[in-house]
């Protein structure tokens, strides 16, 4: 063999040799941080089955209201009770009728939020792609609108929340036990004297604020006579088809709608390459270093819970309607307990990637944001008192990598890309949904 050719041979099996001792490296590193991240979920909880969600259809594994248990003829006629825009006829203005649905500001496209940055119910129009360009109808003055007064909060994981809404005033147990005298008669908060969890009281109660009518005649003349009958066979008839019923079974369907297929949610199945090496790390840090799991834990990773972190309030420039001061105070808003102001429930961090804004004012743009914010901890509302922040809103000392590691695990590792498995492929009226507006139809080519 010629010199030459020895030393090519040479090269190649060095670069050989090279090139596997650096993948074996990588590998191990990997299988390492692997088991340390399985090693904390398993010191944290007990197992990593502890932070699974259950399958949608597996309904005795899901959180139910005792008062109300998951049946499937129950979600499958909420399932359509939540998307039905029929259901709007309630309207301020006639030409609001069946253009809305409690989905207009809860969908799939966005992860179950509004898709923008203030929800609109009746009064709005467009859609886009995911609710983005939804805006407020020209035929409508803004004190006519139905539009949230704060950031849409996704229905996805509440499933694991015992009260609902940024301050937690739906809910008849829970931490609103000895909140009672704060469920002012002719509000909606009255509904939590129905006993129900938080999730059947808001859908009971929204169906009024939002304008949203069970009509006998539209369901008689549209097939959800039968859907009741079947979700309800044991309610008498002079009482089935009632506001009540449509919210609890809009609130069965509710609970089902869970991130199951997220790949941290295949890992903690047993998949060990459902991650990649930076969700990995990131997954390390937010139960580690970054001490996330403090706030956001059990398989919804929404404790419930009330904290202050001092993230602003919709900008009364960019939004709809002026925020009042009871919006602003959270929690405190609800109790009237000065120790509960400004303090806010704790959202699921499943599918922010479909979101546009985030934080209760939306005062963020990217999940990152929020990432910095919590790394920095330096309040940016003025007006929420130094005592009053949480106090593990500390700085976390995160590196510029360990930020976009940690922004991975949370964009990526808790994404489910199928959400639209939740949502009818039609309804049995017909309509349009999850809006019915001329602009949204266009939007979404439905006639």
């Amino acid at each position: 063999m010629s010199i030459s050719k020895i030393n090519t041979y040479c090269l190649l099996v060095v670069g050989i040799l090279f090139t596997s001792s650096c993948s074996n490296d990588d590998d191990n590193y990997q299988k390492a941080e692997t088991s340390v991240l399985e090693d904390k979920i398993t010191s944290l909880y007990g197992s990593l089955e502890a932070l699974q969600l259950p399958a949608e259809t597996n309904l005795s594994k899901i959180p139910s209201d005792p008062k109300n248990p998951l049946t499937v003829e129950k979600v499958a006629l909420g399932k359509f009770l939540f998307h039905e825009t029929g259901l709007a006829l309630n309207p301020k203005k006639e030409i609001g009728a069946n253009t809305y649905s409690c989905a207009s500001c809860h969908h799939a496209a966005a992860g179950f939020q509004s898709g923008n940055l203030q929800g609109i119910g009746e009064g709005g129009f467009g859609y886009g792609s995911k609710g983005e360009t939804r805006h407020m109808s020209i035929d409508y003055l803004e004190e006519d609108l139905d539009v949230q007064p704060i950031k849409s909060p996704s229905i996805l994981n509440t499933a694991y929340q015992k009260v609902m809404l940024w301050n937690g005033q739906f809910g008849g147990t829970g931490e609103n036990a000895g909140t009672e005298s704060n469920w002012t008669v002719d509000t909606p908060k009255e509904r939590n004297n129905l006993g129900f969890e938080g999730i059947e009281i808001q859908a009971i109660a929204g169906l009024g604020v939002h304008r949203l009518l069970i009509d006998t005649d539209f369901l008689n003349n549209n097939g959800y006579k039968s859907l009741f009958d079947a979700a309800f066979p044991n309610v008498p008839e002079e009482n089935r088809y009632s506001t009540i019923n449509a919210g609890l079974a809009i609130a069965a369907y509710e609970r089902t709608v869970l991130a199951n297929q997220a790949p941290f949610q295949e890992f903690l199945k047993g998949n060990e390459v459902a991650l990649s090496p930076k969700e990995i790390n990131g997954a390390n840090l937010f139960f580690g270093k970054a001490e996330c799991f403090k706030c956001h834990s059990g398989p919804g990773l929404n404790k419930t819970g009330f904290y202050a972190l001092g993230m602003n309030d919709l900008d009364p420039n960019s939004s709809h309607i002026i925020i009042d001061e009871t919006t602003k105070k959270g929690r405190g808003g609800f109790t009237g307990k000065e120790e509960d102001n400004y303090k806010f429930k704790i959202p699921s961090l499943y599918n922010l990637k479909d979101a546009t804004n985030f934080g209760h004012g939306g005062s963020f743009t990217s999940i990152k944001d929020v990432i910095e914010y919590k790394n920095k901890a330096v309040a940016e509302n003025n007006n929420v008192p130094q005592n009053q922040l949480a106090s593990d809103f500390v700085p976390l000392n995160l590196t510029e990598e360990e930020i976009n590691d940690l922004t991975a695990f949370v964009e990526n590792a808790l994404y489910d890309t199928n959400l639209s498995r939740y949502t009818p492929e039609s309804l049995p009226s017909g309509n349009c949904f999850p809006n019915a507006d001329s602009e949204s139809k266009t939007d979404m080519n439905c006639n």
